[in-house]
């Protein structure tokens, strides 16, 4: 009788030496006449353990990471197939506290099933959400959404309901669902993670929406740099087809609904949806005005529902479970669960999936375990590159959408960037002007114009004879930008740089009086 190993097949284990380990263990099993066998799951998010061996024994599948392919025959030697000690070992698997503490939803299948197996995926609780849809009527679907308090999981964090309803009540001979997985920010990977380890949760998300507003044709954006993500879509797609959750005929409910995978431009503006919807038209990725709305003129000039991954990776548990029992988690009105994204100098890096309200501090230090160089941690970039930089005296506001607001940072798609002592806040600030000056899509002046003029200005703060002129010239410049940008690109350039500017003056040569200065 073999036993049954585990080892993720997720692009972060597999640049970690994954699929090494993989050849590793069928060798030393051969030498030993010992029958194993290994099923590539998903990951659960754990980097720092990368690549992770579960072993399934009678206590539960134990953990031994991370491992390196020379770590392969001490393994064997150790017993590890009966979950014997190790110097890699971490115990039962669920037991590890980075797990344990969590309170996944959306990411409750992660590292548990095979990606691409349909009867995984229906074992764990696959696609009773579209089924329960189907026995729906549409109106209703879109009521739960709206009941759940459920928001884009990005930048803005509307609430997706009302854009499902805006769509439903349109009249229209055509109407698009799109998936926005041009997942650009840096420290995050929580889209990635979805579209290889359970892609048909984004699946059936997507086909809710499809079903509840009257949209016959969905499209997935996704990232060019994700190839592996792009293959495992492809392959799911057609997988869900086959079986009937996608098509012509939906779980027999006589509704259609067809998906298309569109590899995304390699530009970073084309994360906002309407330069998205140009690309996809195979037109130059180009921010349109608004109004009018995409949710009535969006792909193809017809109404389209657009959100991101793990908006739309929401929806089914909340078809499964419940509107009030998606709202039950969180704060205020940030409902449900954000899986948060640890990531830059800290000591374990990976994925967090815990209800919103919980603080910052308890991220780095419970989770993350303080910074990997063992340096105090300086500041926390928190919602990407265009997110601010947020100091220690900031540490413990709660992580919901309206708390940051109010401190002028955004939560966005929940990556966190960590940077120790070491770091110059001044030149990270110019970094966020000269990257939105590298990719603006050129259409408004205060994002391609003043991008430009912002970077030249931060290097003159650390040369001017008259710091005080340029540090009000900048915040003038981030006024103009934050107001005046026809989209997100130019109006949060200025998060990462008034963060910087107020939180860490001495970075830029300035007193604390200069910095303030009116």
């Amino acid at each position: 009788m073999s036993v049954t190993l585990f080892v993720p097949c997720d692009s972060a284990a597999l640049a970690a030496g994954a699929d090494e380990v993989v050849d590793a263990l069928h060798k030393e099993a051969t030498a030993r006449g010992v029958a194993i066998d290994v099923q590539r799951n998903s990951s659960r998010g754990m980097f720092w353990l990368e690549p992770l061996v579960e072993v399934v024994t009678a206590q539960g599948r134990v953990s031994y990471g991370p491992v390196a392919f020379e770590d392969v025959p001490s393994l064997f030697a150790a017993d590890f197939l009966n979950g014997g000690q190790h110097a890699l070992s971490l115990g039962v698997t669920d037991q590890i506290p980075y797990l344990a503490k969590q309170q996944r939803l959306t990411f409750a299948r992660m590292g548990i099933t095979r990606p691409l197996s349909l009867d995984d995926y229906a074992a764990h609780g696959g696609w009773l959400g579209l089924k329960n849809t189907v026995a729906m009527d549409g109106a209703a679907v879109v009521q739960e959404v709206l009941d759940s308090g459920l928001r884009g999981r990005g930048g803005a964090a509307f609430p997706a309901g009302i854009k499902w309803r805006t769509v439903r009540a349109t009249t229209a001979a055509q109407k698009y669902v799109v998936c926005n997985a041009d997942e650009g920010d840096s420290g995050t990977f929580s889209d990635r993670m979805t579209m290889e380890g359970d892609p048909y949760m984004l699946i059936e998300g997507m086909a809710i929406a499809g079903l509840a507003v009257g949209a016959t044709k969905g499209y997935i954006y996704i990232r060019s740099e994700y190839p592996h993500a792009i293959a495992t879509m492809n392959t799911a797609i057609a997988m869900a087809e086959s079986a009937g959750y996608l098509g012509a005929n939906v779980l027999g409910s006589g509704k259609a609904f067809h998906m298309i995978v569109r590899k995304a431009a390699g530009s970073y503006v084309c994360g906002e949806e309407t330069a998205m919807l140009e690309s996809i038209e195979g037109k130059r990725g180009v921010v349109r005005a608004k109004p009018p709305l995409p949710a009535l003129e969006g792909l193809f000039g017809q109404p389209t529902v657009i959100n991101n991954v793990i908006t739309l990776a929401s929806v089914p548990i909340i078809m499964v479970k419940g509107a009030a029992f998606y709202k039950d988690f969180g704060v205020g009105r940030s409902t449900g669960t954000l899986p948060f994204q640890i990531a830059g100098n800290i000591l374990q890096g990976g994925l967090v999936e815990r209800a919103f309200g919980l603080s910052l501090r308890e991220l780095l230090f419970d989770f993350g375990g303080g910074s990997r160089s063992g340096k105090p941690i300086k500041a926390v970039q928190v919602g990407g590159p265009l997110g601010a930089y947020v100091p220690e005296s900031q540490w413990d506001v709660p992580l919901d959408y309206e708390a940051y607001a109010v401190m002028g940072a955004v939560v966005g798609h929940g990556g966190i960037v960590v940077h120790d002592d070491s770091a110059n806040m001044a030149k990270l600030a110019r970094y966020a002007m000269e990257f939105c000056a590298i990719e603006s899509c050129g259409k408004c002046t205060p994002c391609r114009i003043g991008s430009t003029r912002g970077v030249e200005t931060i290097d003159r703060i650390g040369t001017s004879n008259n710091k005080e002129q340029q540090v009000h010239l900048l915040r003038d410049l981030c006024n103009t930008m934050l107001h005046g940008s026809l989209c997100a690109m130019g109006g949060m350039t200025p998060y990462p740089v008034l963060s910087a500017l107020n939180h860490y003056p001495a970075d830029f040569g300035l007193e604390t009086k200069e910095a303030q200065v009116l």
